[in-house]
């Protein structure tokens, strides 16, 4: 995740002011990585532990950890920034090679200096260098990102489903399969596999490392990062390939003798929808289960259409933008992916770091491919880099941008072809923090 630390009093360390050119900024050693670690839980307002610094060490990449230094007291970092490199699903199908950024954090003390720009500047351009399309972050914030080039360009939905009001419905087929709890040790093989197939079905999703599952099954800790064993279960279908996967917690409410427990949905994964309703029908059937909160859904689930009521699912507070994009190779980018329908759109895209900017002509073919590249003919829309990373995934429209002044329609029904060419069937979702 990406924050800006809460602002404090003061732009100096030990009451001597600091130039802001004078502050380093560079990659950090693995010796250097407690330091850093420090920060980055000052950053999060959480207490620094050594367990912290032991999960940087099963994630350091030399060159990726970045970290200003003061120099009136070299020991002290004062921001941080990370980065990795992962895979990024486009509508089609194809995984486009991203720089995922995290940790961001700048000191209170050594705000409005310029640090995360020259932190964001730096990663960029070598991310650019390395051959990634684009960049990918979750923003604590929203509006910080936009200003490097950032848009959001995946939503998630939450969910809570009152049982007393809403069950399955009874016409869903059963399962061929069958449903089964699994340790934490089966949960990373089974459950890493899985993902790969699911991922390559999900416009927005990324990879899981093996860092990823062994953190989210315990094996490994990470201050602020609270775990507690879950219930897990994974569906298999008649042959016995795993299709689906489902983590739960539930609390341990009672008022006098009667209970009201509330399940809480982790993780959900499902390749088809059998295997999504065996999932939702074991989570619905628990003993004193009263409520089942879903944190983070697809904004497209079916969810509340299984449900003998779909009011019964109320949407949560939780539900917002999620994942941001910022485009650094549109050629590349806009290859990767596919189209809907065939047409051509020249696109004027502003873009003070220079990545994305320039006029650009989009065109899709009938079978779904398609190019952009550099021209000179008149724009039909003009938009910055944020808005056109809003919409790369088809998440966002342009007719909606058009309408709060995002896009400028510089040739008429030009956001309306736009939305043609860019919405997809399925919508972007990505689950998972990072």
């Amino acid at each position: 995740m990406s924050k800006d630390a809460p602002a404090g009093a003061g732009r100096h360390t030990e009451g001597r002011p600091t130039a802001p050119d004078a502050v380093e900024v560079r990659a950090v050693t693995e010796d250097e990585l407690p330091l850093w670690d420090r920060a980055v839980a000052r950053g999060f307002l959480r207490p620094h532990l050594a367990e912290g610094t032991e999960y940087r060490r099963l994630t350091f990449e030399p060159g990726r950890f970045l970290g200003a230094f003061d120099p009136y007291d070299p020991s002290r970092c004062v921001a941080t920034f990370r980065s990795f490199d992962t895979g990024l699903t486009v509508p089609g199908g194809a995984l486009l090679p991203v720089d995922a950024i995290t940790a961001v954090t700048v000191n209170s003390t050594h705000r409005r200096r310029g640090l995360l720009r020259r932190m964001m500047g730096q990663d960029l351009a070598a991310a650019k260098e390395r051959g990634s399309a684009a960049a990918i972050l979750i923003a604590a914030e929203h509006p910080i990102y936009g200003r490097y080039g950032f848009g959001p360009a995946t939503r998630n939905q939450s969910w809570t489903v009152d049982l007393g009001r809403g069950r399955l419905r009874e016409d869903l087929p059963a399962s061929g399969g069958r449903t089964d709890f699994v340790t934490m040790a089966e949960a990373r093989k089974h459950g890493a596999e899985l993902h790969e197939r699911w991922r390559r079905r999900q416009p927005g999703a990324i990879g899981r490392s093996d860092t990823w599952w062994k953190l989210h099954t315990g094996e490994v800790t990470l201050p602020g990062f609270d775990w507690k064993e879950p219930f897990l279960a994974l569906h298999r279908d008649a042959e016995g390939t795993v299709t689906g996967l489902i983590a739960y917690t539930v609390d341990d409410v009672w008022e006098g003798n009667l209970p009201n427990c509330t399940l809480t949905v982790q993780d959900f994964l499902a390749l088809d929808r059998e295997a999504a309703v065996a999932l939702w029908r074991l989570a619905f059937s628990v003993d004193w289960v009263r409520t089942v909160a879903i944190g983070n859904l697809a904004p497209d689930d079916p969810l509340p259409l299984l449900l003998t009521d779909p009011r019964a699912a109320v949407p949560g507070r939780d539900s917002s933008d999620f994942l941001w994009l910022r485009l650094l190779d549109l050629p590349a980018a806009f290859t990767a992916r596919s189209y809907r329908a065939p047409g051509r759109l020249v696109l004027e895209v502003a873009d003070p770091d220079g990545f994305a900017a320039g006029r650009w002509a989009l065109e899709t073919a009938a079978d779904g491919t398609g190019r952009c590249t550099p021209t000179e003919q008149a724009p039909d829309l003009a938009l910055d880099a944020s808005a056109l990373a809003a919409l790369y995934l088809g998440t966002e429209s342009a007719v909606r941008l058009h309408a709060a002044g995002l896009l400028a329609e510089l040739t008429g029904g030009a956001a309306d072809r736009a939305d043609l060419l860019l919405r997809t069937a399925v919508q972007a979702w990505n689950p998972d923090g990072f």
